[in-house]
Parts: C-alpha cells; structure tokens; sequence
C-alpha cells in the first residue's frame, strides 16, 4: 500500500510564487537597453516580437522539480501487509552497584583473580544477550542512581553499556533506596505481571535519599517483583587478606536484602564466586513470562529516492541546456564580427 507519510508538506507549493511576488526583484548590476520605439519595429516587421517559449513552457521545468521535491519531502513509502509481533516477556530492569567497592579484586573467572564489577559484567551480561522477548533496562547506582539505559528490546546495546561502566562512575557510596525509587518509576507504568528489577550489590545502603525498606514497600505497592543479589567472596576466599580473617563482605547488609526481596515477592540470592552468579543467572531465566498484548507492524520501503533522482536529473538537464544556448549564443556573436 502507498501512503505519504508527511503529506502536510505540500502546503508548501505556492512558496515560490509567494517568494516571487513579495520579495523585490534582484538587481543584476548591468545597464538595461530599453527599445521606445519597439512598435515601430513591430510594424516594419509584420509580426509581433516575442519569446523563443511562452512564459508557462519556460517554468514548467521548474514547477517540476519543484513539485518532485516536494513529493520527497513528503516522504513516499510502500507499506507491507501487517505483521503482528509477538512480545511475550517481562519488562526487566538491572540495577548494578558500581560503588568504590565494586572494584575489589576477590572474584575468580577462568583461574585469574578479578574484580567484583568485571565479573558482573562477564556474567551478566550474557544473561541480557539471552532475554530474548524481554524488554531489559540498566540503572547503575553508586552515591546517585542514574538509568543508563531505558527498557528496550536492543539487548545487544543494553549490554554494551554494562560492559563500559566504571567503578565510581555514580560515585563512592551505595544509594540502593534511590535505585529501587528509579525502577519503580520506570516500571509503574507498564503490565504490572511483568514489572522484575534484579538489584545487584555487594554492600549497605549509606547514600542517597529513599531508605531501601520504604523504597521496596512502594515497589510493593507498585507490583514490582525485586530480586536481590549480594556479591562478595567469603574471608576464607578472599585472597591473601582473608587468610588473616579479613572478610571482604563484611559490608554487605544481606539482612536488608533479604527483607527487600521477601517485601515484594522476589528473592535473595548470595554470590560469593562465579559459578554461584552463574547459577543465580539460571535461575532466574526459570521466571515466567508475562503474556503482552500482540503488536502489528508493516515494513516499510522508503520511495523518496525516486522523486529526488528525477528532480537532480531535471535540474542537470536545466543546467546543460542553458551552458549550451550560452556556449551558441557566444559562436554566434564570435561569426558577426566584420
């Protein structure tokens, strides 16, 4: 089916007549001849002095392009028969904890020592690579909580943007309330069977404005199902440090992560090495899908190139024609010399 997708555009037809009659004539800079006895001549001649073309013939090239340019503008397109498009997944959005202490080299991935954030980034984001039918968003939070990315069915760039987050990007502190708050606004408006945050931190909430238990208990409200993880290594697993009884989790508040998960439904996982994470990942790929309602689209095949192929054409054609009466015009002029 053809269809103008900006078919308003030719409200611009009369421009160039309107151009024409209020703006004033160009001033070439050359003497005009002007013949007083023009009648005169007429009458000698028998016949009546006029033009090579009438006046309509000498625009009518230019109506054309005109005309052709305007049909571009309007943006001429060839829609296909419609498609419907399933969307039978969740809207599901990443809250990640990019904290100073995100960047403690504790966890192991492929028998080297890595940090906390590198290995999120390894895992998780092969979890968004295969949420296929699911809209996936991106907050990060450190002092603030920022979105980072939308909810959007573009999996691929959602996990670009993970893979170039850096420690202290957000800040030093731990703002999970203000990152539980920003996904409850992003979510509320969407089927409320289908609104997941998965909030991903590796310590305690000393930053922001929203207390995390009130945040959850209007992410309650607001039926959002929130599940949380706690990523740290024990102190046995904690390198050379935790030989010595250093905990290098001794900041995770596992006790309010918990309440935050039961108060909406979710649940708490605890990651404390790479195979752990990876099993958290397969275990929430077992979450049901919400049923969206079935969206159409048509493909559709842009035709402007067309309309502004012929005017170019015309407009080359214009410019030819008027070097070759000027290029005649000269050879003419050059013979009637005595």
């Amino acid at each position: 089916m053809f269809e103008l997708a900006w078919p308003w555009v030719f409200l611009l037809l009369p421009l160039p007549w309107l151009l024409r009659r209020l703006l004033p004539p160009a001033d070439s800079g050359d003497a005009a001849l002007k013949i007083a006895f023009l009648a005169e001549l007429e009458t000698l001649a028998g016949r009546r002095a006029r033009a090579v073309l009438p006046g309509w013939r000498q625009q009518l090239p230019y109506l054309v392009v005109w005309l052709l340019l305007l049909f571009a503008a309007a943006r001429p397109e060839w829609l296909g028969e419609p498609l419907p498009v399933p969307s039978s997944g969740r809207d599901l959005l990443l809250a990640v904890d990019v904290s100073g202490s995100m960047d403690y080299p504790d966890m192991q991935w492929e028998g080297e020592e890595i940090t906390r954030l590198t290995l999120v980034k390894h895992l998780l984001g092969d979890f968004i690579s295969e949420r296929r039918g699911d809209r996936v968003g991106l907050i990060l939070f450190g002092s603030k909580a920022y979105l980072q990315a939308p909810l959007t069915f573009d999996r691929q760039t959602v996990r670009t943007w993970l893979e170039e987050a850096v420690v202290g990007i957000a800040g030093s502190e731990t703002a999970i309330g203000d990152a539980i708050g920003l996904a409850v606004k992003r979510l509320r408006e969407r089927p409320a069977e289908s609104r997941v945050l998965v909030l991903i931190t590796d310590g305690a909430n000393n930053g922001g404005e929203v207390e995390p238990l009130l945040a959850a208990r209007l992410a309650a409200e607001e039926n959002v199902k929130i599940h949380t993880i706690g990523i740290g290594a024990d102190a046995q697993a904690g390198g050379l440090l935790g030989q010595f009884g250093f905990n290098p989790s001794l900041d995770l508040d596992e006790t309010t992560l918990r309440a935050i998960a039961e108060q909406t439904g979710g649940q708490y996982f605890r990651a404390r090495s790479s195979e752990e994470l990876e099993a958290i990942n397969d275990t929430l790929d077992q979450l049901e899908p919400a049923a969206q309602k079935l969206t159409q689209a048509r493909l559709a095949e842009a035709l402007y190139v067309w309309p502004l192929s012929a005017a170019l054409l015309i407009s080359l054609m214009l410019v030819v024609a008027r070097l070759w009466h000027t290029q005649l015009q000269h050879a003419r002029n050059w013979k009637q010399r005595p």
